[in-house]
């Protein structure tokens, strides 16, 4: 039972094709983990236009994949990176993003066997 993902979206738009939704997933274990790591290291240089590029970048896997609180988080990191926020502003949203990125990670992982 998925706890932090949610398939109904991946599952809608591909009339539940498995092979589609593994395709979707394998792209989120090859992506996303990378854009998480750009993001620390563009909030740890205060390079807010870094950070912006690769939260833009995972909003729409994490919407489709419904990670709700991810999601949350990045339209947070976004937000702070258009006000050009300080970095302790946004360090525990971001740790809160690689919490979530990590827990999906061995999830999915597990679920579909990769």
């Amino acid at each position: 039972m998925a706890l932090n993902y949610n398939l109904s979206k991946v599952h809608a738009i591909s009339d539940n094709d498995v092979d589609f939704a593994k395709q979707i997933v394998i792209l989120f274990i090859e992506e996303v983990p990378t854009e998480v790591e750009n993001i620390k290291e563009g909030a740890k240089k205060k390079d807010h236009q870094k950070v912006y590029y690769a939260a833009h970048k995972i909003k729409p896997t994490l919407d489709l994949l419904g990670m709700d609180i991810a999601y949350q988080d990045i339209l947070l990191i976004e937000d702070w990176t258009k006000a050009s926020g300080k970095k302790k502003e946004i360090k525990e949203v971001i740790k809160s993003l690689k919490t979530c990125i990590s827990l999906t990670m061995k999830e999915l992982k597990k679920d579909f066997n990769l």
